[in-house]
């Protein structure tokens, strides 16, 4: 069923765990770190007819920096993305779930959720970075208040790039708020990991999908049925939020599509030559995603690689971050040759060629 309205949430709910390829969207800059609208517009437009089940604005993949009172691209960026959905993906597709990143202490992340409620924004990604020294209670009462405005996915970032530790108690605590609809667990940890799939076993919800953010361990996310609770209830992810899904786009749907066939144990996708073929799929994504990401300078080079593969594909002019300093590492370039020469069965190239020219119109 479409999410057509903000407000359906039983809809939404059955969305998100039906499982969606949820990309970051990127921000489109011209040389002068000014957005490039037009091309902007394309990214959102490739996103869609890629088949992405969703979209994350306002996110790190974004920019952070686009909330700075003299950049100001916060609301004009999430109302671009809405507005560009709502022209381009509206029919025949299901339009996307539409999720907005939400950040900052407890008065602003209310301001950012009330203005992505009010665009027609589905869902919040609740960033709890402001919250890095405080107790859970006070960090779950920020949860409590965002989540009364719009339907919340819990953010589980990792502490390398402006996260914090979030314990299996705040977990277990977090999940007694109606309003979570998702979590993005993203802590690039397995033990972390596990802390957040055992409070929602131990919850008994059913209702709250996992979204895989370890960008490091995505097929592993999808295909893995994690330990169970007493009540037997066996927590598995049906989908990603991820900033690696902001390149490659048609094949994540297509990858997706072949974890759930091998968890739903669909007829002749259950075998165990595609869960091992799935598995080396999964390791060639991580060494491409290293690349990209840059976790040998501690991810300094994360968003001008995402950028540097888009602006090979045609999409963006160039990869420009809006702080100038802000670019790919020492030797990430030629990581990222290697990566495209050795994987061209993880890219999407010739989708991107053939379309590129609608996307730009």
């Amino acid at each position: 069923m479409a999410v057509t309205e903000p407000g359906d949430l039983s809809a939404l709910r059955r969305e998100l765990l039906r499982g969606l390829v949820i990309p970051a969207h990127p921000l489109a800059l011209t040389e002068k770190r000014t957005l490039d609208e037009r091309r902007q517009v394309a990214l959102t437009r490739y996103y869609c007819d890629a088949g992405a089940g969703g979209l994350a604005v306002g996110v790190h993949t974004t920019q952070f920096a686009i909330r700075d009172p003299a950049i100001g691209l916060y609301e004009p960026v999430l109302r671009l993305a809405q507005r560009t959905v709502a022209d381009w993906c509206a029919q025949p597709a299901v339009p996307p779930v539409m999720v907005a990143g939400v950040v900052g202490p407890t008065a602003q992340a209310v301001r950012e959720a009330e203005l992505a409620a009010s665009l027609g924004y589905h869902a919040a990604l609740l960033s709890l970075s402001a919250f890095r020294d405080v107790g859970n209670r006070e960090a779950l009462d920020h949860c409590r208040r965002v989540a009364a405005v719009i339907p919340i996915f819990g953010f589980y970032l990792q502490p390398a790039v402006g996260g914090r530790v979030l314990d299996r108690a705040f977990w277990r605590d977090f999940l007694d708020i109606e309003g979570v609809v998702a979590i993005k667990v993203a802590p690039f940890d397995r033990y972390r990991t596990l802390d957040v799939t055992t409070a929602l076993a131990e919850s008994g919800r059913k209702d709250v999908a996992l979204y895989t953010g370890n960008d490091d361990a995505i097929v592993n996310d999808l295909v893995t049925p994690f330990p169970h609770s007493h009540n037997g209830q066996r927590p598995h992810f049906t989908g990603g939020l991820l900033g690696q899904w902001a390149v490659w786009t048609k094949r994540a749907v297509e990858i997706l599509g072949r974890c759930r066939a091998v968890t739903a144990n669909t007829p002749g996708a259950a075998d165990g030559d595609e869960m091992r073929r799935l598995l080396a799929l999964g390791a060639e994504l991580t060494d491409a995603n290293a690349a990209l990401f840059d976790p040998a300078h501690r991810f300094a080079g994360c968003i001008p690689g995402i950028h540097e593969v888009l602006r090979r594909q045609g999409l963006l002019a160039g990869r420009w971050c809006l702080d100038p300093h802000e670019d790919v590492s020492p030797g990430q370039l030629d990581e990222i040759d290697r990566v495209l020469a050795r994987y061209t069965h993880l890219t999407d190239a010739e989708f991107v060629k053939e379309h590129l020219h609608r996307w730009l119109s």
